[in-house]
Order: structure tokens, then sequence, then C-alpha cells
């Protein structure tokens, strides 16, 4: 009887060692990292400055500019003069697609005192911000004026636009 437990206390023995050994573990670490990138978007509603009728006012109308930026991105949102008038930003101008054009402006404030643009021309600025997150729109008002000048009084009857590309930069 002797032999037969001490046979069973061995096997029982060498199968506690033989499941330690089967089973060795070690450990190691990785580091996870990531670089957030400075980005904005940008979008803007169309400007309509309606039915205008030469000798009854100036019409105005708003649009609205659309930021998302990460969070504590600076950024300048400047405007172009628009597609029809070149370089000039003292008068704005639409055109119905022949020569005949109609003036107009955009202004950063609605006391339509200073003209929206790039900032580096004479009397006009820009608009900036800080980004407060992709999720985050941050919204700018465009203030337009069709002033009912002579010249726009001068105007043919038609359908009158021009494009206008406005830029963020961050």
């Amino acid at each position: 009887m002797r032999k037969i437990l001490s046979a069973t206390l061995a096997a029982s023995v060498l199968a506690a060692g033989a499941a330690q050994a089967a089973n060795p573990t070690v450990t190691t670490t990785f580091q996870v990292s990531a670089t957030v990138q400075p980005n904005c978007t940008t979008s803007a509603t169309a400007l309509g400055f309606g039915n205008y009728t030469p000798g009854n006012g100036a019409v105005t109308a708003n649009s609205t500019i659309t930021v998302n930026c990460t969070k504590s991105t600076g950024y300048t949102i400047a405007l172009n003069p628009g597609s029809t008038t070149g370089d000039a930003y003292t008068q704005r101008l639409m055109t119905s697609g022949g020569a005949a054009t109609l003036q107009y402006n955009l202004y950063t404030t609605a006391a339509l005192t200073t003209v929206f643009g790039d900032g580096a021309t004479t009397a006009t600025a820009t608009d900036a911000g800080t980004g407060t997150g992709m999720a985050n729109a941050l919204q700018y008002t465009v203030y337009g004026q069709l002033p009912d000048n002579a010249t726009n009084q001068a105007s043919t009857p038609g359908t009158y636009t021009d494009t206008v590309t406005v830029t963020v930069t961050y």
C-alpha cells in the first residue's frame, strides 16, 4: 500500500510542477500616441438682396459664415473683393452677364462702416476667433448693402450676381 500511495503522491507533485512550467508569463508595455493637428472648415450662406427698385432706397441683406476649428486654434476670416470687381474693395460689383454692373459692399458690422475684406487693403477689416472644437460651429455675420446711388439707379433691369471667396487662415 505504501508503494501505491507514494506513486500517487509522486504523480501529483509531477503534475503540479508540469502545470506551472507549461504556463509561464512575461509582460511588456507599449506606448500609444497621436498628434492632433490644427484644422478648420468653413461654409457660408448666400447673400441675396432680393428685388431692388432704383430710387426706392438702399437694400441690405446678411450672410452667415460658419467656422469650425480644433480647440484653441486661432484663425482669421477674410473676404476677397468678388469675382467681378478685380482688386477693388471700395465698391464691389455684380454683373448681369454683360457690361452692366450693380454696386454693393460687404461690412463687418450692422453699422456698415468697415468694409469686410482682407485687412491688408486700406479701409478693410477681417474677423477673427479661436476654435472651440470641430463639433462647435462659430458663426459670423456679413452685412451687405446695395446703395441707392446714381450708378445703381442707372442700372438696366436684370439679375446681377457676383461670387465672393471666404478665406480662413489658421
